[in-house]
């Protein structure tokens, strides 16, 4: 049997706090900020694997531009804004919602390109990045709402 939804606050009109509405997608928000970490990780370790020509990737391939050094270098600047992209969600700053659906969306442009030489890596990775940019459009900019109606109630339990 199922029971309307009460919100949660006051009796009087407009006190109505809806905290239940707000906090719902933050755990997709935090998915997103661990995801982009890891992206991050693996990114930053692919780019130092390119860069040393470790055995991982193949050295006579050919690129549309540059060689294997060249995209070395740029996934590893890559993994270093995802990983600044992920703190600033993780931290709940307002332009870290827009940082993290930017390097989501290239991590997922970035998967599409991996396609033809790691099939299965990419079409893994490449939903989780479409999830954390759902996430971050529809929840990200509630996870300050969600901190100043907790600050509200902390503010009026403690009178």
């Amino acid at each position: 049997m199922s029971t309307p939804y009460t919100p949660v606050g006051g009796t009087q009109a407009g006190e109505f706090d809806y905290d239940y509405d707000d906090a719902h997608g933050q755990g997709l928000v935090t998915f997103a900020g661990v995801m982009l970490m890891i992206a991050a990780v693996l990114n930053t370790l692919y780019g130092i694997a390119a860069i040393d020509k470790a055995n991982f990737f193949v050295h006579d391939a050919r690129y549309v531009f540059g060689d294997l050094n060249t995209w070395g270098w740029f996934l590893l600047a890559f993994g270093v804004l995802q990983f600044f992209a992920a703190l600033a969600i993780w931290r709940g700053a307002s332009w870290g919602r827009w940082f993290g659906v930017a390097c989501a969306s290239a991590n997922a442009i970035l998967q599409t390109l991996w396609l033809p030489s790691y099939p299965i890596l990419a079409l893994t990775i490449l939903p989780l990045d479409i999830i954390a940019i759902y996430g971050l459009l529809a929840y990200g900019g509630r996870r300050r709402t969600v901190r100043e109606a907790r600050e509200r109630a902390e503010a009026g339990a403690t009178r």
